[in-house]
């Protein structure tokens, strides 16, 4: 009778198909790429933008399993509502559920040992993803679990054997196994209705996640179990092959809300039909955000590639809110500044600025709370991780393109503040002109970030009329000049006398204990995107610069044994799997020399992205190394971090159509384009010659038509 259960149950896994004859862009995602090697990536069931994450959990063995899942594992130690996607650090994996059979130890276990937990193996021959929709097959409960999922609600359906003592626990206690339990509550309201909260401390330091789960069948017993009863056990009686199906709602607010959000976005009873429709309802909406670019390529992977890392872009940030009037803005959480900035932020002006008013709508309310903006927030609590003001850079990008739906003055006070604090090394900076090594940790790349969004927050400053701050911050946005020495060409640390630091080595990196975060002088040395002409002079001449650029990608020496594992995709010192690199390789344009960048930039795509579970050369980062893809496969890449000068690299599509709201769309073309065939001879924009090695946001957005003429040998 199992085995009839199990094949069953895989008979409906793998015999899903869309009917739909138009082109749906999700068949192109593969949720697997990234969820081996460093990528993190989340793996399970969402919609765009949504709150709920709903995926299993592994048994967290050590960093890669920062998102609760590693394509390596085979345990699952429940499913849940949150996870994080391509962080460098493990949080959530909140309001977990389990099905099983027969009594358990609650626990998350040993690996070794599959009584010790609650836990089950499953084989990945019997799992089954793609956008909005999760299935595996429990091997130890013989229980088949498909999942879906709305922004605020996750959808649950289990296929149970035959049993009189199945249950469905509810785990508030264990997560991932990177937090701390400060508080939960468990409520039966009635035989189908079990509502809670739970509240933690690990990298958000105070997070608290409130939610109420309904159940198709009537609850035969529930019991509140363990330390401080922080499981809940839901038990029934199954017949073979019956399916129980949950959905559980969440808000970061009240259970009352969580209701509410159950009551406006799934109300339905949850049955096969309800749960068949959310599946469609979740495609439809990947779908939708997905065919905002539309590329033509006669590559499959190159086309699944491509999908997926747009599908990875929009998983966060997630919306952190209950549902509410649409006069109302939405808010957002889950900001990993200081790498998205960089990228994934300049391409959610391009095609999602419907959005970019709330999301500096929640910035400026973050603003409100902390008395800063924020650096690297996370469900509602400010982390602090990482250097920099990225959140500065993020605001002005918006104003400089002209958004305007926020207050400009007021998000104007709030950069300005925020850059004239005296925390993490920014008084010394003011006191200094620069960040001293025996004054602060990491003051080095702490300062070149402050860097960058001083010049961000200048422009900005200088478009309001603000004379002053401009002339201030522009000068400050030139700390580099402080730490580069000119007899050997490297940007390197400075003590508070003024003095380099000695025993220098460009190849060595400590983590977190030296001058440079996640880096080495190599990599950091063109940490200047907002001002290559100043670190041109730096050089002496444009040939020095140009023969120590090039120099970056074949220098080769030992990082050291204390190295962050962040420093990963090297090619020479050139590091692919980490943010302070990304822009490097789209700086020749500024020095007469795009050939170059057109040859690395097609180098990267077709080495360091693939179509495999191992397809990312680091973190996933949020967004941001998949953002760098997009980009850069459609040919443009925003270097400086605000103001929307999008430069030209080497398309790797043929074609990309990219809806760029308001009816509008712009074309981007390849003509004669392949492997070999990756240096730009001409371009052509809206049918007339175009000279400039880049494009400006303005005329993107407006919409039209650009032109790339490929052929096999540099125009020089």
């Amino acid at each position: 009778m199992k085995q009839t259960i199990k094949l069953a149950f895989l008979a409906l896994l793998f015999g899903c198909s869309n009917a739909d004859s138009t082109v749906n862009f999700t068949q192109y995602v593969d949720p697997r790429i990234g969820t081996g090697g460093h990528g993190h990536v989340f793996m399970g069931a969402n919609v765009p933008f949504g709150l709920v994450q709903l995926g299993p959990t592994n048994i967290p063995q050590s960093w890669d399993w920062c998102s609760g899942y590693h394509i390596s594992d085979s345990t699952i130690i429940g499913f849940s509502h949150l996870h994080l996607s391509g962080t460098g650090i493990g949080d959530l994996g909140d309001i977990t559920l389990m099905p099983v059979v027969g009594e358990v130890t609650l626990a998350r276990g040993k690996e070794d040992d599959q009584q010790s937990g609650m836990w089950s193996f499953f084989r990945r021959a019997t799992e089954k993803s793609k956008a909005g929709y999760y299935a595996v097959f429990l091997d130890r409960y013989k229980i088949g679990v498909e999942l879906t999922a709305t922004k605020r609600v996750g959808l649950h359906k289990y296929t149970f054997p035959q049993a009189q003592d199945a249950s469905v626990i509810i785990n508030l206690e264990t997560g991932q196994g990177w937090d701390a339990v400060r508080e939960t509550e468990l409520v039966q309201e009635n035989d189908t209705v079990v509502s809670g909260y739970r509240y933690s401390k690990g990298w958000a330091n105070n997070q608290m996640i409130y939610f109420t789960a309904t159940f198709s069948k009537p609850i035969k017993k529930f019991v509140k179990a363990g330390e401080k009863e922080r499981y809940g056990l839901a038990y029934f009686d199954t017949q073979a092959g019956e399916e129980i199906y949950v959905k559980v709602a969440l808000s970061p607010n009240s259970i009352d809300k969580a209701k509410w959000n159950m009551s406006q976005e799934l109300p339905a009873s949850p049955n096969n039909a309800t749960f068949q429709q959310t599946v469609a309802q979740a495609d439809k909406a990947w779908n939708d955000e997905l065919s905002k670019i539309q590329i033509t390529t006669s590559d499959a992977q190159t086309k699944r590639i491509f999908y997926t890392a747009l599908y990875h872009t929009m998983i966060a940030p997630s919306e952190f809110c209950d549902v509410a009037d649409e006069a109302f803005p939405i808010t957002y959480t889950t900001f990993s500044l200081w790498d998205t900035y960089r990228a994934a932020h300049p391409l959610m002006t391009l095609i999602h600025p419907e959005k970019v008013n709330d999301i500096i709508y929640t910035f400026l309310d973050i603003y409100d709370q902390q008395d800063k903006l924020p650096v690297w927030h996370l469900m509602g609590c400010e982390t602090n991780c990482m250097v920099g003001n990225p959140g500065i850079s993020v605001v002005a990008d918006a104003i400089l393109k002209g958004f305007n739906g926020f207050g400009v003055e007021y998000a104007y006070e709030a950069m300005r503040h925020s850059a004239m604090l005296d925390e993490r090394g920014l008084k010394y900076l003011k006191e200094y002109g620069y960040i001293p090594y025996d004054k602060e940790e990491e003051g080095l790349s702490k300062a070149m970030e402050y860097a960058i969004a001083d010049w961000a927050l200048a422009q900005v400053a200088q478009k309001l009329g603000k004379t002053d701050d401009y002339n201030y911050f522009l000068n400050r946005s030139k700390v580099y000049q402080h730490y580069f020495d000119k007899e050997t060409g490297f940007i390197r640390g400075l003590s508070s006398s003024g003095q380099f630091r000695p025993n220098f080595n460009p190849f060595q990196s400590v983590h977190r204990e030296n001058d440079y975060t996640e880096g080495n002088a190599w990599q950091y040395t063109w940490l200047v995107p907002h001002d290559i002409d100043g670190l041109v002079q730096q050089f002496g001449s444009k040939e020095a610069f140009i023969t120590k650029l090039d120099s970056l990608f074949v220098a080769e020496g030992e990082l050291g044994e204390h190295a962050s594992p962040d420093i990963s995709g090297l090619i020479g010192q050139y590091a692919h799997g980490n943010e302070p690199s990304h822009h490097i390789i789209y700086m020749y344009p500024y020095v007469g020399q795009a050939w170059k960048t057109q040859e690395k930039v097609r180098e990267v795509l077709s080495t360091m992205y693939s179509d495999q579970p191992d397809g990312l050369s680091g973190n996933e980062d949020v967004g941001q190394m998949s953002a760098w893809y997009v980009l850069s496969a459609m040919g443009l890449y925003q270097v400086e971090p605000a103001g929307g000068k999008y430069i030209f690299g080497s398309p790797i599509v043929d074609e990309a159509i990219i809806n760029v709201g308001n009816g509008k769309t712009f074309a981007i073309t390849a003509k004669n384009n392949s492997a070999k065939n990756k240096y730009v001879q001409k371009i052509n924009l809206d049918g007339m010659p175009y000279d400039k090695f880049y494009i400006d946001f303005a005329t993107l957005s407006a919409g039209g038509r650009l032109e790339f003429e490929m052929g096999e040998e540099p125009r020089k």
